[in-house]
């Protein structure tokens, strides 16, 4: 399965309105959705952020320009809300997988949607 069919099936499938894909090392985007895109150094910034996961909570996280409340953050997962809406981000062994619900999916149903693709990418070796 490609990547890009990863966020079409599992994740904007699953119910989020928009999900990306990016390399855990570099921050590079393996896939997006149509529409969402990291603003230069975002991408670097989880990436750091995820190796001293405090950050997320001192910092905020920002996704395309937009700075969300940090309500979650370990070394696995950040949990993040902005107005009615949110983003949940998960951390394998060789991707970070980003997901951003509005208010037609609830923060629970959300988590555990990008969740359940980071186990799955675990198990496999990703």
């Amino acid at each position: 399965m490609s990547w890009q069919a990863y966020i079409d099936s599992n994740l904007v499938g699953a119910g989020l309105a928009q999900a990306m894909i990016i390399d855990n090392k570099a921050g590079g985007t393996w896939a997006t959705s149509a529409g969402f895109a990291l603003k230069p150094n975002e991408a670097t910034k989880i990436v750091q952020n995820f190796a001293d996961p405090s950050k997320f909570t001192a910092e905020g996280t920002v996704l395309g320009g937009k700075k969300y409340m940090t309500l979650k953050a370990d070394n696995r997962s950040v949990y993040a809300k902005l107005g009615a809406g949110g983003a949940v981000l998960v951390k394998t062994g060789q991707a970070i997988l980003i997901g951003l619900y509005d208010d037609k999916l609830q923060p629970g149903a959300a988590s555990q949607i990008v969740e359940k693709l980071g186990d799955y990418l675990v198990e496999n070796n990703y």
